[in-house]
């Protein structure tokens, strides 16, 4: 008898959460935040590998400045 109540107030219960929508914008800001900063960390890290490759580009030139020929 008591594990039939119990069943009954746990489907009325996921059935409450199921058309509940309160959280619903939450979820979708996170969701929102979590993409923009997946596309910043990908362009921040193109972008220190771009300027990795310029700045030992820019040592390397350096390092010829005044050798012979």
């Amino acid at each position: 008898m008591k594990l039939n109540i119990m069943m009954v107030n746990a489907k009325a219960f996921v059935q409450k959460l199921w058309r509940d929508e309160t959280g619903q914008d939450l979820v979708e800001y996170a969701l929102i935040v979590a993409a923009v900063g997946l596309a910043l960390i990908t362009t921040v890290n193109q972008l220190t590998q771009a300027v990795v490759g310029l700045y030992q580009n820019m040592v390397a030139s350096l390092g010829t400045i005044g050798a012979q020929q």
